[in-house]
């Protein structure tokens, strides 16, 4: 112990072991020895104890000097000879140690085995003797060893230099003071916390929160979030440098708590100019630190969000200008190219936020799908246009798909393609884009206006790549019937050349079968007479396909076809590209110069209506003149500077009724997709309630479309009555609310709460109880109906003999007498003896009597009078209900005449 320097000899080394062993092994006791005799214990066992004992005694005795010097030692000095004289002891009792191995096996493992938790292996019984003899001591003096320490590291958190490596040796000599009692080979940190740990968290508690708060006072946020990024890695590299690895959760926990968490409200308030002032490494910071507190960054995913949408917004506006009410429908004063590159201009620059700043985080990521949602398909633009951002991101990938896109090569188009499915992503109604697509596609297909095929498979296959096979699967099945028309041209050319009557034919003629499931084309209304100049050619297609594919029935849709006609009556020779009526009725006047409206309808066997929008660009281009009413004659004199003039242009009328037709279609095959969707959840679960049931659905749906409750509910009463599914018996129907809502003489269906399952009838409602007697002439009055405060089996409303387990919370300005009782009971409920029902808590004033100043509800309320005046009449309703309830706004019902 004190002469370590000088070593020792192995000879002498051996001396000493063999004369512990022997000292250890003798059954003969020493004649000085102070300890009685114990019965049933050896004499080795005793000699055990007493060397055991003398060992004990050695190191008290030792101690006694290094407390003296100790006492006149203090801060630095007192940690040097602390550490100099741990690093001297430990190893003099390593060296003891080994000398009284046979002591450790033999007799101190006897003692442990036999309960005796006191008596420890030499080494260890050398730290207990530290800690009580020495550490203890240094620790009740002042300033003590962790008071020090303490000071040496705020020394160096002000930046100063101190050891370190001095630090370290005294903390890992309160590490090793820890003895755990029931086994002596595991760690305790138990006098590492209690001497250290728990004082140098508090003690980093204080310093933070003072430099914390005097920092901001004189500086900055943006220099404090670099200050508190900079001392949390600093007390990261603390933990590595001298403290014990246990503390660095502790330590990394209060300083956040303290440098984050104590700050956050100033950070959440500060986030928003961040983003207005694209301050990129303040917000990397900032995310940084509050990443690190559950609640930290919450508030800015919302923030994040409304910015996204705003920042979106905003853009649209700018693309619209200030005269967005000029917009109607897809009007040519709104450039597509310029709108979906400012959608994508916002999603570029805030898709690298959340990628580069925000690290990609689950939480951001789906604010700023939410936000890219909102501003994709509720804009300035969308609101206007009834197809929404579907139908303009399909116009808008038309027109790119089309001939003559002014794209300079393929990669650029490709470039073009991908940027549109980051828009497709976003699209909540991803349906009425398959739609429009398709139809546009078609339109590119029949007419050879697409600008390549491999464009066009690029395109489906992203479409089949985001949404699934069935999703493109009709649109490759057109490409099909295009390449499957071709061949058939080319073998009906070839039996034409080898029919004898070939030589008739005058015309080029080439058809286009398509598959009615595939393509979004409707047939002709009405009928329609085949011109004699192309009636050879027809008859002859029909009679040969019928020969190629007699299981099939031709359908021809007229109104899609298109010709060329070769004018021979001008000077100069022009070629008409038409439609088939507009051929049609440019071939009546081979034979007449002036056709009357009747004459042509006559003539050609199409309908009035269809008939003038086929006129029109005839008469708008001036092939014909139209100087009298319902008459129009060929001009003799028209003039052009195309050769080739395209009158086959849709007019406005038929471009709205097409976006008609295309948004009645998508309904319509709405409902056999939500039926579809019910029916395949109830095969894989059997058994649902009805609230998880519309829940699965919508979720199912939400890639497609967002399906509304509504119609949801529908198509489940719709299935139970085709017998589909069916409701278990005994149970509550789930798609009734625990509290009633109560109807009011049959509102409209779009002001009916999407509560009630059918329509409501009758003149007035009647109150019952549950054995179907009269409650007697209650009242619906004053200015709140309030009946929602009974069980669902107590009490019920009807409507002219029809039951109803909905009710309502109707805003009525009128006075609403109840009918008479209904004649025939309603039957009793399961429930032998049900409880009566409270009254109602509005009572009905008297005729004479005006209406108590009460909150009113009336339809050219703001929103802000509305929602004081809601939250007015919630708190006086939650007064009286003592619970849960629910309003309905019906500005409609809100009126003076009993007759709204």
């Amino acid at each position: 112990m004190t002469k370590l320097q000088t070593g020792v000899s192995f000879t002498k080394y051996m001396s000493l072991y063999t004369m512990a062993y022997k000292y250890c092994a003798s059954s003969k006791m020493p004649s000085n020895t102070s300890e009685p005799s114990v019965a049933g214990r050896s004499g080795a066992n005793l000699r055990g104890s007493d060397l055991y004992n003398n060992l004990i005694h050695y190191f008290v005795q030792h101690f006694r000097h290094l407390r003296e010097h100790s006492d006149t030692l203090q801060n630095g000095l007192l940690l040097k000879y602390y550490s100099g004289e741990w690093d001297r002891y430990t190893t003099g009792a390593g060296y003891i140690n080994r000398l009284f191995t046979y002591l450790n096996r033999h007799w101190v493992k006897r003692e442990r085995d036999e309960g005796r938790k006191g008596v420890y292996p030499v080494y260890t019984l050398a730290l207990v003797q530290w800690h009580h003899n020495f550490f203890l001591h240094i620790q009740g003096k002042q300033p003590n060893l962790t008071g020090t320490i303490l000071r040496l590291v705020e020394q160096q958190r002000n930046g100063e230099t101190v050891d370190q490596g001095l630090v370290k040796k005294v903390i890992d000599s309160f590490v090793s003071l820890g003895i755990d009692e029931t086994d002596l080979n595991k760690v305790s940190l138990s006098i590492y916390k209690e001497h250290f740990e728990i004082p140098f968290l508090n003690a980093t508690e204080a310093y933070y929160k003072l430099e914390s708060d005097s920092f901001l006072a004189e500086n900055n946020l943006s220099d404090y979030l670099n200050k508190a990024e900079e001392r949390l890695k600093e007390e990261e590299d603390r933990v590595g440098l001298y403290l014990h690895k246990a503390t660095r959760k502790f330590l990394i926990s209060k300083c956040e708590d303290i440098l984050v968490r104590m700050h956050a409200e100033l950070m959440w308030d500060s986030f928003q100019s961040l983003l207005d002032y694209d301050k990129d490494q303040d917000l990397r910071r900032m995310y940084s630190l509050l990443s690190r507190i559950p609640e930290g960054l919450e508030p800015l995913r919302r923030k994040f969000e409304e910015h996204v949408k705003r920042t979106g917004l905003a853009a649209i506006a700018i693309i619209v200008g200030t005269d967005s009410a000029a917009i109607d429908e897809l009007d040519q004063k709104l450039d597509l190219t310029a709108y979906v590159d400012a959608l994508l201009e916002v999603h570029t620059k805030y898709s690298d936020t959340v990628n580069h700043i925000f690290g990609g985080e689950a939480g951001f990521v789906a604010s700023f799908d939410r936000a890219c949602r909102e501003f994709v398909n509720r804009n300035a633009v969308t609101r206007r246009i009834s197809g929404g951002s579907p139908e303009l991101l399909a116009t808008h990938a038309d027109a790119l798909l089309r001939k003559n896109n002014k794209m300079a090569n393929k990669s650029d188009l490709e470039g073009s393609l991908n940027r549109v499915m980051i828009i497709f992503k976003y699209l909540e109604e991803k349906d009425v884009f398959q739609r429009f697509y398709s139809t546009k596609l078609s339109k590119r297909l029949i007419h050879g206006l697409s600008e390549s095929d491999e464009a066009e498979a690029s395109m489906i296959s992203k479409l089949k790549e985001a949404c699934g096979f069935k999703y493109a699967i009709k649109l490759q099945r057109m490409f099909t019937d295009i390449s499957l028309s071709q061949d058939l041209t080319e073998s009906f050319k070839e039996h034409v050349a080898q029919s004898q009557n070939h030589a008739d034919m005058k015309i080029t003629f080439s058809v286009m079968i398509l598959g009615t499931n595939f393509w979004p084309l409707s047939r002709p209304k009405g009928s329609f007479t085949v011109p004699t100049d192309i009636r050879l050619s027809y008859d002859l297609f029909q009679k040969f396909y019928q020969r190629t594919r007699p299981d099939r029935t031709l359908a021809w849709l007229w109104d899609y076809s298109k010709n060329e006609l070769q004018t021979t009556y001008l000077s100069r020779k022009y070629i008409f590209m038409t439609s088939t009526y507009q051929m049609t009725v440019l071939l009546e006047y081979n034979n007449r110069d002036s056709l009357s409206l009747d004459e042509l309808g006559t003539a050609t066997n199409v309908e009035r209506d269809v008939l003038m929008q086929v006129l029109q660009p005839l008469v708008k281009s001036g092939i014909l003149i139209s100087e009298r009413a319902d008459q129009y004659d060929l001009n003799l004199h028209f003039e052009s500077k195309k050769i080739r003039v395209n009158l086959n242009q849709p007019t406005k009328a038929e471009v709205k009724a097409e976006l008609n037709d295309v948004l009645k279609i998508v309904d319509e095959y709405r409902i056999y997709i939500i039926r579809a969707a019910i029916v395949r959840t109830m095969k894989a679960r059997k058994t649902m309630e009805n609230e998880s049931l519309i829940q699965e659905v919508a979720s199912e749906l939400s890639k497609r479309f967002t399906p509304k409750v509504p119609a949801i509910m529908k198509a489940i009463e719709m299935l139970l009555e085709q017998e589909y599914i069916k409701r278990v018996d005994g149970t509550q129907d789930t798609k009734n609310p625990p509290w009633w809502w109560f109807g009011f003489k049959g509102p409209p269906a779009e002001w009916r709460s999407t509560r009630v399952s059918r329509p409501l009838s009758g003149p007035r409602l009647r109150m019952h109880r549950s054995d179907g007697s009269f409650l007697g002439n209650q009242h619906l009055c004053g200015h709140l109906a309030v009946v929602a405060l009974v069980d669902r089996n107590d009490i019920s409303a009807t409507t002219d003999n029809t039951w109803y387990d909905d009710l309502f919370l109707l805003p009525l300005n009128t006075l609403c007498p109840m009918a008479d009782p209904p004649s025939q009971p309603r039957p009793a409920l399961p429930d032998p003896s049900p409880p009566e029902p409270p009254p109602m808590l509005l009572s009905p004033p008297s005729p004479n009597q005006s209406l108590p100043d009460e909150p009113t509800l009336t339809p050219d309320m703001t929103p802000a009078l509305l929602a004081d005046t809601m939250s007015q009449i919630r708190t006086e309703m939650h007064t009286l209900m003592k619970g849960e309830f629910t309003f309905t706004y019906f500005p409609h019902l809100a009126s003076t005449s009993q007759e709204s």
